[in-house]
């Protein structure tokens, strides 16, 4: 249909050194199914260089716009910015507060951070080492704020591995739900006339939920989607984006919500 594009996402590749070949199927059915795919972060399995060829090599084949963050599996080894330029090199867009446009779609990428969500997320109270655990968070939405104010297209979507609100991760134990998200993420997916937010990471989570604003909010973790989709484990979302960019044009300015097609 003319005007439509069609965005794929998941996350949570996990690739390893010996997974040459492996997602050689995945890919292929991207690429039919999709003009841009979106990784929501863990990349790699433990963050080293080797990973990330084997990674950039079974990207290859697929001729389409590929848009990343990273996620804390790509941060294990202290060589993250190796795996960034690894897969650069390969052509694949990695942002961290970044924003990058493509087929008339504007998305903002952040791997985000933990803390928790709602009255009971961790506050900048006591311990500096507990100060410096909700700065992170804090500086993860700020980055994702300045990457959306950024942007001017009609569609926005921010690309996250940590999810910014508790739906999605219910279905994880409760006691690690700090570690999957943060509510301070949420905050400018509300601010902003945001389409839709695709996240990793909790991969025992839910499919979907939204921000307190409406933005639809879709857990693309492989594990759960290969669960729940085992013949086309990720997400394809289908963009109207024909008609004319009336970001700044005053009123709702916000997108109607995607057509969901897995």
């Amino acid at each position: 249909m003319a005007g439509m594009v069609r965005v794929a996402a998941i996350g949570d590749l996990h690739c390893s050194r010996t997974a040459q070949g492996a997602f050689q199927s995945l890919f292929a059915k991207v690429a039919e199914s999709a003009d841009v795919l979106l990784i929501a972060g863990d990349l790699t399995d433990y963050g080293v260089p080797d990973e990330a060829r084997v990674l950039a090599r079974e990207l290859a084949p697929i001729h389409l716009p590929v848009i990343a963050v990273l996620g804390n599996h790509d941060l294990e080894s202290g060589k993250s910015d190796e795996v960034r330029q690894i897969l650069t090199d390969a052509g694949v867009v990695v942002l961290d507060g970044d924003a990058y446009e493509t087929h008339g779609i504007g998305i903002a990428g952040v791997k985000g951070f933990g803390g928790g969500f709602g009255p009971r997320a961790l506050g900048p109270w006591g311990e500096a080492i507990i100060k410096q655990f909700v700065r992170e968070a804090v500086d993860e939405a700020l980055k994702l704020e300045a990457a959306l104010a950024r942007l001017r297209t009609r569609h926005l979507f921010a690309l996250l591995h940590y999810s910014p609100i508790q739906q999605t991760v219910e279905g994880e134990p409760l006691e690690i739900y700090p570690f999957l998200g943060s509510s301070r993420l949420e905050e400018p997916l509300n601010r902003y006339p945001v389409s839709l937010v695709v996240h990793g990471h909790a991969h025992r989570g839910q499919l979907q939920g939204a921000t307190t604003t409406g933005v639809p909010v879709y857990n693309v973790s492989m594990s759960l989607m290969r669960e729940r989709f085992p013949d086309r484990p990720f997400r394809v979302l289908e963009i109207d984006v024909s008609a004319g960019d009336n970001r700044r044009a005053g009123g709702d300015h916000r997108a109607a919500e995607p057509v969901l097609k897995a």
